[in-house]
């Protein structure tokens, strides 16, 4: 859950940034943050200064917003796996 709320957050920064930023219609400012989101790339290459320079920057928080959801949705998958495999924790007293 906290996963997809920070997914979706972070693409309605992104459509509410390319739609007033970018100045772009309400589809393109959604169809360029989705796939800027989920890793395809940019789009629409005809952005204004201020377009592209918030292009780039919701590139580079896309990315650590992504690999950071990615961690949080696996983290109870690799616990499990762990506890399967009887791993402990290194860093326990004992």
């Amino acid at each position: 859950m906290l996963a997809a709320m920070l997914l979706l957050g972070t693409l309605l920064c992104g459509v509410l940034g390319y739609r007033y930023i970018g100045a772009l219609s309400w589809l393109l400012a959604f169809h360029q943050a989705s796939l800027l989101l989920a890793g395809m790339g940019p789009v629409v290459t005809d952005l204004s200064d201020h377009g592209r320079v918030f292009e780039s920057l919701y590139a580079m928080f896309c990315g650590v917003v992504l690999l950071g959801s990615t961690g949080i949705l696996f983290t109870p998958l690799i616990h499990h796996f762990l506890h399967a495999f009887h791993v402990e924790d290194s860093s326990a007293d004992g």
